[in-house]
């Protein structure tokens, strides 16, 4: 089973990585999605907004310690499963094209997962 520290690294590389593209390179996380990029670059400023929420978040999770992390990682869970339940919310609604609704939800749910594991730390 995967330890509390591992859960934590781990979500934390997911923030940083993903945070990162969002901030610098958000078309290619909407072609993932299955948005044209002829289709309107509407996504790319709230992609840069997730970009940089997720970048600070994750880097809290490698520097901070203590009471500051423990709170850090209460508000993960919190924060990963309304990700979850927007990115069903926007499959079922057909605000994203099915594939992208389930690639989101099953990462968002992973990322929940791994933050209610790194709670046990």
């Amino acid at each position: 089973m995967i330890t509390p520290q591992q859960a934590r690294t781990a979500l934390a590389v997911v923030r940083l990585t993903n945070g990162t593209l969002a901030l610098l390179a958000p078309t290619v996380l909407l072609r993932r999605l299955g948005f044209d990029r002829t289709a309107g670059r509407a996504g790319v400023y709230p992609f840069r907004m997730f970009g940089v929420r997720t970048v600070l978040l994750g880097a809290d999770l490698l520097l901070l310690t203590g009471d500051q992390r423990r709170r850090t990682g209460r508000v993960a869970v919190i924060i990963h499963a309304a990700d979850t339940v927007s990115a069903a919310a926007a499959g079922i609604n057909g605000d994203l094209p099915r594939r992208a609704a389930i690639m989101t939800t099953a990462l968002s749910a992973c990322n929940t997962a791994l933050a209610v594991r790194a709670l046990a730390e």
